[in-house]
């Protein structure tokens, strides 16, 4: 619970604080790297920490996840620019990359399936704690003291957890001969990393249709495709090809991913669009985000019983529908809308995805013994942290050709206070001092552009049900 707590906190407390960062630091048109560089790095760890949490057990891996996550933590505090932020949250999320999966897989290692319904409540509980505190102490930080302390403030709850970890967690482990999968894993993230960088930088840095975002697209493709040949031979993968054979993993990873790409969709847009567009503070901006996760936790501490009455795929449905429903209620946000209307639309799209995500984490350990389910819940974390990776990149993109092009078409008398680009957004995300047919025609171009990504967060809701499809009402063991 402390380790998640670690995780979830860093997950609430940076969405508020983003407007203060780039009024500090600049470059609103690269702040998606600060979530995408962070859950790539995490991604693309967390199947190589999947298999040697099955080599050398849970409780090393988990120090070493948390001893990264800090000392990233620390360098996100001294950072003196935005590219150096971006740099040192990589090293947060290589830490990351262990903590989230090995805190799942030792709950799956203690308690039994029907127990899990209960513990699921008091991991809910957590995120539901920081769903008030993170975004609340990324308001207060980032309004009256310092964006900084977002980051300095993981230091002791990470200490804390370190302590009794080490004091309490008991595991015995049958110590055997293995061959870590390393090619395997540079490939991966080789790959995964280029991928990630052409949807975040084309049509931005460079066109879509130009030979730098050309050749990045076709040398990540070639790098993934090297690594299914290589894992496809590995005497010890560190991705197992037969996870994406079972029908219960592959609908479970691919619902990971849809629920990535909406949380980071939400977490990264709603609080430019209740600051930027409504006018609100970080602090009303951070209860906002809250909103989403605190109706997470709640669902997903019902989840733990509904799933037991009808089954996992039809509790993670439920969930789905509610989703779309929320996704709905986003898209058709106004400009005179209110920020009550904002947070529960966020309210709604969390219940739908505690509903979805716990059911499914559970019906993908089921299905295998101790010594896969590092790997399968690794697998998992995996799909969501590159749903989070890909849904930044695309939300990105989404945002900042919107932006560009409402700016480029600007009006002659509004276009020189504009300046290049979507970092022309600071003037309502900062309250910087313009005219008020500057600053309207910025906030109205927010609008477009976060109405664009919540459509984009609605089409990822009807994936997620579809997806859902593909896991059967009744689960069998893989073999």
């Amino acid at each position: 619970m402390l380790t998640t707590g670690l995780v979830a906190l860093d997950s609430t407390i940076i969405a508020t604080a983003v407007p203060s960062v780039v009024r500090d630091l600049g470059g609103f048109a690269h702040f998606p790297w600060l979530f995408s560089i962070y859950l790539l790095t995490a991604a693309v760890t967390t199947p190589l920490y999947g298999k040697l949490a099955d080599v050398l057990g849970r409780k090393p891996v988990m120090f070493f996840g948390i001893a990264v996550f800090l000392v990233g933590s620390v360098l996100c505090g001294a950072a003196w620019s935005m590219l150096t932020l971006i740099v040192f949250r990589a090293v947060q999320g290589i830490g990351a990359g262990a903590i989230q999966p090995m805190s799942m897989t030792i709950i799956g290692d203690l308690y039994t399936v029907p127990e899990r319904a209960k513990v699921q409540g008091y991991l809910a509980g957590v995120w539901g704690v920081s769903s008030v505190v993170g975004p609340t102490l990324g308001g207060v930080f980032s309004e009256y003291i310092s964006w900084r302390w977002i980051f300095f403030i993981n230091l002791p709850l990470g200490l804390i957890a370190t302590w009794m970890l080490a004091r309490h967690l008991k595991e015995k482990i049958e110590r055997r001969q293995h061959r870590v999968d390393y090619l395997g894993a540079v490939l991966l993230i080789a790959g995964c990393t280029l991928l990630i960088l052409g949807t975040l930088e084309g049509g931005i840095s460079w066109a879509w249709d130009s030979a730098p975002s050309i050749a990045i697209f076709a040398l990540g493709a070639i790098l993934i495709t090297a690594f299914v040949f290589v894992e496809r031979r590995a005497a010890e993968p560190v991705l197992p090809l037969w996870v994406f054979r079972h029908r219960t993993l592959v609908g479970g990873n691919l619902t990971s991913v849809t629920i990535g790409a909406a949380v980071i969709g939400l977490s990264s847009y709603v609080p430019n669009f209740s600051q930027g567009v409504l006018g609100t503070g970080a602090l009303v901006a951070g209860f906002v985000v809250a909103a989403m996760t605190l109706g997470w936790p709640i669902a997903a501490a019902f989840s733990g019983k509904l799933y037991l009455r009808i089954g996992f795929r039809d509790t993670a449905l439920i969930g789905s529908v509610i989703i779309i429903a929320g996704t709905a209620m986003c898209a058709l946000l106004s400009e005179q809308t209110t920020v009550f209307m904002v947070a529960t639309a966020c309210f709604v799209i969390g219940a739908g995805l505690g509903l979805a995500s716990a059911p499914t984490l559970v019906a993908v350990q089921s299905v295998v013994g101790w010594d896969r389910r590092g790997v399968v819940t690794g697998t998992n974390m995996f799909c969501r942290s590159i749903g989070s990776a890909v849904g930044a990149a695309v939300f990105g993109a989404i945002a900042n050709t919107t932006l560009d092009r409402r700016f480029a078409a600007a009006p002659p008398d509004v276009r020189p206070a504009l300046g290049s680009g979507a970092d022309a957004t600071s003037i309502v995300l900062q309250g910087r001092h313009a005219s008020s047919a500057v600053a309207d025609y910025v906030r109205a171009a927010l609008y477009t552009a976060t109405h664009n990504v919540f459509i984009a967060l609605a089409v990822v809701g009807v994936c997620s049900l579809l997806v859902l499809l593909l896991i059967p009402r009744k689960i069998e063991q893989v073999p």
